[in-house]
């Protein structure tokens, strides 16, 4: 095969990939138990996590823990699950380091979509 050809071969199977990700992320979030919830779809019984730490400020630890929870529960279920004002039962435990020293954060919470 020349290099154009698996190229081409390669940006095929990207756009497959692409679109064939959202369907497979959902096909993933679907083995959960879930249920209606405050017009969401939510997970029943099902956490995730996310933590930051050595961040100068409480706001900015529990945001950047936030954002890992979101990244994972993105990459396990898509998109349409990462909303952490959706999501339920929502758990943030923050530490600071000393009376300057730098902070940490853990969430939890289960995922929701939208209630569609």
């Amino acid at each position: 095969m020349t290099m154009t050809g698996c190229v081409r071969g390669g940006l095929a199977l990207a756009a497959v990939l692409f679109i064939a990700t959202p369907v497979v992320a959902q096909e993933v979030a679907d083995i959960h138990e879930q249920r209606r919830e405050r017009g969401s779809i939510c997970f029943t019984d099902h956490y995730h996590y996310g933590s930051s730490s050595g961040l100068p400020t409480k706001k900015a630890a529990t945001l950047a823990a936030i954002k890992s929870w979101a990244d994972f529960v993105d990459f396990e279920y898509g998109g349409a699950w990462t909303s952490w004002r959706r999501s339920g039962s929502k758990s943030i435990k923050c530490s600071q380091a000393g009376i300057r020293g730098p902070w940490s954060c853990d969430v939890s919470s289960r995922p929701c979509r939208g209630g569609r």
